[in-house]
């Protein structure tokens, strides 16, 4: 599971970098056609985590409520984020996985309880949950990746 969890780590490191180059205004930016932005989606990924490991096994999220409420699944974004809160995102996006394996290896997610993604997908475990991680980590990667394009295009 190291490799897995490595994996997502070094994958969300590389887009931190991709979009390192953006500013705060651009990383708001909600292009016409989308429900969200850049800087939305990477929090995403952290509150997502969150809620389907932590909160499965009914544990407290590693991040404060706050931020898991804002950025859970069936939000979207609410205002302008701060360049002093992008900074914490992508922090975030780095240190929940730290984290997450030292949690993982401590088996303090062995109440996990099974459910049904919206994709049908069954997670049983915090193994099930952590390789849908992948997927889930992917397509967002993608509206990233889409949302960039359309914002450098439109400077």
């Amino acid at each position: 599971m190291d490799q897995l969890i490595d994996n997502v780590k070094q994958v969300r490191t590389n887009f931190i970098e991709s979009i390192g180059g953006l500013s705060a205004e651009q990383l708001n930016k909600i292009p016409e056609g989308f429900n969200n932005n850049i800087i939305w989606n990477m929090a995403h990924l952290v509150a997502a985590h969150q809620g389907i490991s932590y909160l499965r096994a009914g544990l407290e999220t590693f991040v404060d409520k706050e931020f898991y409420l804002s950025y859970t699944g069936g939000t979207k974004p609410n205002g302008i984020v701060s360049e002093e809160k992008i900074a914490e995102i992508k922090s975030l996006l780095i240190t929940t996985l730290d984290q997450f394996k030292v949690d993982y290896h401590n088996r303090i997610f062995d109440n996990y309880k099974g459910w049904t993604t919206r994709y049908g997908v069954n997670l049983n475990s915090i193994d099930d949950a952590t390789n849908f991680l992948s997927f889930h980590e992917g397509m967002h990667l993608g509206y990233i990746m889409a949302l960039k394009r359309l914002i450098l295009k439109n400077i």
